[in-house]
């Protein structure tokens, strides 16, 4: 049927969202709708409506007969069943999605509670569908975007999936797991669906040596192991169908698969070792390991001692500065001299460019105002309730003011982004030297600038690989979370974005960061420390009915109640239980550092960074959803199943 500017090429009826997780369904926890996939302009989109917003014929110009026999459905249908589902797939999340813009509903009101749920969404920006377990009551669809979120569960109560499926199957090309015959990727159905869904996954670049192992750090993608398998699965999946052969469907889930996935969920974690922590390296440890020339020796050892026990305060000041690569672990005490005689010479130019700037210069300089404003607003409010900044003439605040506008002469690129200062706070206060807390402060930037990078490519990678490694460790806990629209973790956007200063006490901070300096047992111990506190508020999240809203709330009254020692000991428990698994999979042991990553076959510089605008406030809210993929609810991975019984 076609209307003015769009055809509707497929309805269907007696498709319910259920917004209760009940066994039982009371009648008010059932919404009734009508499924259409609607051409209109030069997009496709698919569009869900309750039958209150669906209209009468003389509203809407949909057909009233359906090829597969489905037509609106009545309040008659059957309020109550034994779902016998996943309830975190097919059960709408107590946090109502924000509605669309429901194109083809022209005389559907606004006034309905329920009406509020009509959804539409362009099948450009589907990601993955999701079809339920075999043996229900009625077959359900879950659809998850490009964005990474899901859309609320479509339950077929009078079947229809399949049919639905073909449909868009004339749209797009819907590649099935080997492994997990549920689970379908969504790709342009055209010769370039493989570059395409690249550029959709925001991971396609000119040099296509790179795609593999961008590929594998992406979070939808940590189900693959290796370029081998990548390339077997999506050039099975893009080759042309044979002749007479129909592409409508994805091959049935009893042919000969082929290998894909690697399926984390096979992971078989042994018992998890019991870890104690040990007593802080003192002054009189580190002086031992100090040799001829005032050279440190075993270093090795040294930097164990501080990831098992952290430093004594008094010795912070001095192995800070080699902790943070400002000093050299295998210099002579005269080579460290010199270096801090050019550095200081170095710091004070640098220092000198933004001083000699004139207020009538500085007016023709938007950016330096910006960066200055921005800062003197910044510095003006951090750790103010520590006796070292507080009051309102402390000298401590200038020198914060100073060292980050020299730091924005130092690195013109990046310039000053909301969250620096609370890096710089602590190890100024450690440091108390202006030249020696820049350059200290530098190094830590070093470690970190990418999670202040205006793409916050960095920031959505760590997401995905704490999502991996979570998946990994707890899959329940993934699977509650994604049940309730927090599988992306981003609320742990904070934590991963100035390495947990707002969580722990002020002193506890600098236990935690000088253990995550040492580098040791691996690359990535922050993304343990955040599964260790996940792992410790597990049963008070799962147990206790969280919503969204109340898990987010959760996570933020988490501040300044958790012991470090507690998280440091259980990261590392978590640390020991994963590479003790013979079989871990090869995406984990890369987050881990215990495989190298792929490389590419020919090295491409790297980009200079974007920064993010001075204005811009990372802290106040994760990624945004439109830039880049985020880690995929989708990709819980369950046992096979047979095929649904319910659906038609």
């Amino acid at each position: 049927m076609e209307g003015a500017g769009y055809r509707v090429v497929f309805e269907k009826g007696g498709v319910y969202l259920h917004t209760s997780a009940k066994k039982y369904q009371d009648p008010d926890s059932l919404i009734a709708g009508v499924i259409r996939v609607v051409e209109k302009d030069n997009d496709v989109l698919l569009h869900w409506a309750p039958v209150e917003e669906a209209g009468d014929s003389t509203q809407i110009i949909f057909s009233k007969k359906d090829s597969s026999g489905g037509d609106s459905c009545t309040s008659e249908e059957e309020p109550t069943f034994d779902p016998g589902y996943e309830p975190d797939w097919a059960v709408i999340s107590t946090v109502r999605p924000q509605p669309r813009h429901s194109e083809p509903t022209r005389g559907a009101e606004g006034g309905s509670s329920r009406g509020s749920w009509a959804f539409s969404v362009s099948l450009g920006e589907l990601k993955s569908i999701r079809r339920s377990k075999p043996g229900l009551s009625w077959a359900y669809l879950v659809l998850v975007t490009q964005a990474g979120g899901s859309l609320p569960a479509l339950h077929f109560h009078r079947g229809g999936t399949r049919a639905l499926l073909r449909v868009l199957s004339r749209y797009l090309l819907l590649a099935s797991s080997p492994q997990d015959s549920r689970l379908y990727l969504v790709f342009p159905h055209d010769s370039s669906a493989l570059s395409n869904s690249f550029y959709h996954l925001q991971l396609f670049d000119q040099d296509s040596s790179n795609v593999v192992s961008r590929f594998l750090q992406d979070p939808y993608s940590t189900t693959f192991s290796s370029f081998s398998r990548v390339t077997n699965f999506f050039r099975g999946a893009l080759q042309p169908h044979p002749e007479g052969a129909s592409p409508d469907l994805p091959p049935p889930p009893d042919d000969e698969p082929e290998p894909g996935f690697e399926v984390i969920s096979c992971v078989e974690l042994g018992p998890r070792p019991a870890v104690e922590r040990t007593p802080p390296v003192t002054e009189e440890e580190w002086a031992r390991h100090v040799g001829p020339e005032g050279r440190l020796q075993q270093v090795s050892e040294l930097k164990s001692r501080i990831f098992s026990g952290g430093l004594s305060p008094g010795l912070r000041r001095e192995a800070w500065k080699f902790l943070l690569g400002y000093l050299s672990w295998e210099g002579s005490a005269e080579e460290h001299k010199a270096h801090v005689r050019r550095k200081t010479d170095e710091y004070f130019r640098m220092k000198l460019q933004w001083k000699s700037v004139s207020p009538e210069q500085e007016r023709r300089n938007s950016l330096l105002h910006g960066y200055r404003s921005l800062i003197e607003r910044d510095v003006s409010r951090t750790d103010r309730t520590n006796k070292f900044y507080e009051g309102p003439e402390n000298p401590g605040l200038g020198l914060l003011n100073d060292i980050l506008l020299t730091y924005c002469m130092y690195h013109f690129d990046l310039g000053y982004v909301q969250g620096m200062s609370d890096l710089l706070s602590p190890i100024l206060y450690v440091i108390q030297n202006e030249v020696d807390a820049f350059w200290c402060f530098c190094g830590f930037m070093e470690l970190v600038q990418g999670n202040f990078e205006e793409s916050q490519e960095t920031m959505k990678r760590q997401l995905g690989q704490l999502l991996l490694l979570l998946r990994v460790l707890d899959p329940p806990l993934c699977d509650f979370l994604d049940s309730q629209d927090s599988g992306s973790l981003c609320f742990c956007f904070r934590w991963l974005l100035i390495w947990f200063k707002r969580e722990f006490p002020f002193l506890d901070v600098l236990r935690l960061w000088e253990v995550l300096w040492t580098g040791l047992p691996g690359p990535n111990l922050h993304l343990l420390v955040a599964c260790a506190i996940l792992d410790m508020e597990r049963d008070a999240l799962m147990l206790s009915g969280f919503g969204s809203n109340e898990i987010l709330k959760h996570i933020n009254e988490l501040t300044m109640k958790l012991s470090v020692e507690d998280v440091l000991t259980r990261a590392e428990a978590l640390y020991r239980q994963l590479t003790a698994c013979p079989e871990l999979p090869h995406n984990v042991q890369e987050v881990l550092g215990l495989a190298p990553p792929a490389e590419p076959h020919s090295p491409s510089p790297p980009a200079s960074p974007l920064p993010l605008s001075p204005t811009r406030a990372p802290l106040a809210s994760p990624p945004p959803a439109d830039t880049a993929p985020q880690p995929d609810s989708s990709l819980e991975i369950l046992p096979e199943e047979e095929e649904d019984g319910a659906d038609s």
